[in-house]
């Protein structure tokens, strides 16, 4: 089990000295590492009577990040390069496509990636080249971010349909409660349309972050870099699309897009199907998907799901002017 040090950190505080030891054994009993991420801490074992001693004998009151940075422990644990935690690129995949369960996602569990899924109803009767929410499920239990895309996937820019976004919202949550999967806490807008309204909207529902496109910075269809995910400048239910795999991509156009990550900026990449057959203007062949994560594992990128950002987020949300634009 992987734990965000940020986490324990709120659990924990003042111990006494005295007492950390205790803790050190407990954790170490239960086979604790810490992961190739500096901001995690992994713990196999623990168990549920273990961590009620830990929490009455010890009082859930000391960061264990510090204890486990000391020299004495860290000796001969793997340890995690600044330079690569501070690659960071979120993968991204939309419209509930058949090719995210049977190919998409059983790579990036082999690479050891994170992902969201942002699933829609809008084309679930064609089983044939779109996931069942049974199927939706599985990718959920592999590990990966389920998000909200809507019902009908329609312009929600509108003020005329965002007042229907809660509702839709609500029918897909409803859909993935039957099958075990959490209320989501990301939302993409359909189309890549925004509005004040829909933003609202996701507030109303609880949603913590939504993903636009590289609109209206980048126009629709043209292959550029987009803008990149700035935690300090970027609301983070107006979180913009860095690289959209659009079919005239390639691996050197790809790697243009996450190279711009680094120092607190995160690349946000946005994928379809791959492929996508039914959707061809946003097809990705599976032969380049595999070329560009290829290049993410061997350059050494911290690839996450969207509601990882938040532990990169300030505390207060930035004043984002894009909160009071409606696109297009």
């Amino acid at each position: 089990m992987n734990l965000p040090a940020v986490f324990l950190r709120q659990k924990l505080v003042r111990t006494p000295l005295r007492s950390l030891p205790i803790i050190v054994v407990l954790l170490m009993r239960s086979g604790v590492t810490l992961g190739n991420d500096a901001h995690y801490l992994a713990l196999p074992k623990v168990t549920d009577r273990e961590t009620q001693a830990a929490d009455c004998a010890l009082g859930w009151q000391v960061a264990l990040r510090e204890i486990f940075s000391c020299s004495w422990f860290m000796e001969g644990q793997p340890k995690a390069s600044k330079a690569d935690a501070e690659r960071i690129v979120v993968l991204t995949f939309d419209d509930s496509v058949k090719s995210h369960r049977t190919f998409v996602a059983p790579l990036l569990k082999e690479l050891g990636f994170g992902a969201t899924f942002f699933v829609t109803h809008r084309w679930m009767d064609d089983s044939a080249n779109f996931m069942t929410w049974g199927e939706i499920a599985e990718i959920h239990r592999m590990g990966f971010e389920i998000g909200n895309h809507s019902w009908t996937h329609d312009d929600f820019s509108k003020a005329a349909n965002a007042v229907r976004l809660s509702g839709e919202l609500a029918q897909v949550e409803a859909e993935l409660a039957k099958v075990k999967v959490p209320h989501p806490v990301s939302f993409a807008y359909c189309g890549d349309n925004f509005g004040p309204e829909a933003v609202s909207e996701l507030v109303k529902a609880g949603y913590k972050f939504a993903r636009r496109g590289m609109q209206p910075e980048v126009p629709y269809g043209e292959i550029r870099v987009g803008p990149v995910y700035d935690p300090q400048k970027n609301h983070p239910l107006l979180i913009p699309t860095t690289g959209d795999a659009y079919p005239g991509w390639t691996l050197q156009d790809f790697q243009k897009v996450v190279n711009q990550a680094g120092e607190g900026r995160i690349a946000v990449l946005q994928f379809h199907g791959v492929p996508d057959p039914t959707h061809p203007w946003v097809n990705t062949q599976p032969e380049l998907f595999r070329k560009c994560m290829a290049y993410l594992k061997e350059k050494s990128f911290l690839v996450i799901a969207l509601r990882d950002v938040e532990r990169y987020c300030p505390a207060t949300p930035p004043e984002d002017p894009l909160l009071r634009t409606r696109f297009p």
